[in-house]
């Protein structure tokens, strides 16, 4: 079974999208008309812009997300999907890829997203940190116990074995930088993020996001979307719904899903989009897994 997946924040790079522009007039007619629903000109950034022009959160999430999908049309009849997942913001596009969502729908429920999202972020001034080689459930007792005394720090990202990224208040975060390294984490390192994703401090965008994202058409998907949320497969568009709305605020369980993929029958997957970050989990995860990009 082929399972397609998508790349979420952090995958964005300078030209990001070009040749596609250049190459297909199907995909030139598509950042066409993303520029006319975001009323401005992404293109112009993705072709042309910095790589910290790209980092902002309003340009990168819409970037990221218009290179996956618009990549995903031009491969055409070639698109045949088992099952799909996307890492973080990369489930949008996983959705467009099993037809739940509308290109323009879901690209407008991203931007709300990126614009919520920054929001939350300006009202609490938060970070995140990889933390490596560690058994997830000490990070996990560790943030616990921090949390406890009055700071907020979550296990925000499960990407593979050995590789968990937490979330919180900036100080949360690096005090658990400091217990993390002493119970014998190779490396706990503050990541140069914007504020708390997959966090509770990420409420206030997922309260914005709800409204947006229960105002709109979710279809029967084509197959199972494999949900950050769950870690399973869902094929119910009421589901996939609520799972999307939980998702800002609940950990990415990666490395569960890719699991829970494999265990169902997975026989390569296909990453789509910027990067190749999620074929490298994909591999960690199980190194005989066949991985590679469209």
């Amino acid at each position: 079974m082929k399972a397609y997946v998508f790349p979420g924040q952090g995958s964005q790079f300078p030209g990001m999208g070009k040749d596609l522009y250049e190459n297909s007039p199907l995909a030139k007619e598509l950042f066409e008309k993303a520029n006319d629903i975001l009323g401005f000109k992404i293109s112009d950034t993705m072709f042309s812009g910095t790589a910290d022009e790209l980092k902002q959160t309003n340009i990168t999430q819409p970037a990221i997300f218009l290179h996956s999908v618009i990549l995903a049309k031009t491969l055409g009849e070639s698109l045949k999907p088992d099952m799909v997942a996307g890492h973080s913001l990369g489930e949008f596009s996983a959705l467009v890829a099993n037809q739940t969502l509308s290109f323009e729908d879901a690209l407008t429920l991203v931007y709300k997203r990126a614009m919520a999202m920054q929001k939350a972020c300006e009202l609490n001034p938060s970070t995140m940190a990889a933390v490596l080689n560690l058994d997830d459930k000490i990070t996990e007792e560790i943030c616990a116990e921090i949390s406890r005394s009055g700071e907020i720090v979550v296990a925000a990202n499960y990407n593979c074995p050995g590789q968990l990224v937490i979330s919180g208040t900036i100080n949360g975060v690096n005090i658990a930088c400091e217990k993390l390294k002493a119970a014998g984490a190779k490396r706990a390192l503050v990541l140069p993020v914007g504020g708390a994703f997959h966090s509770p401090l990420m409420e206030p965008a997922r309260v914005e996001l709800e409204a947006a994202i229960n105002a709109t058409k979710f279809n029967q998907p084509v197959c199972p979307v494999y949900q950050n949320v769950t870690a399973s497969a869902v094929s119910n568009p009421a589901e996939i719904q609520k799972n999307l709305v939980a998702q800002l605020t609940a950990p990415v369980k990666w490395t569960q899903t890719v699991q829970q993929m494999i265990a169902d029958g997975a026989s390569s997957f296909t990453e789509v989009g910027p990067g190749k970050v999620l074929q490298g989990l994909v591999k960690k995860v199980n190194p005989e897994m066949e991985a590679a990009s469209a």
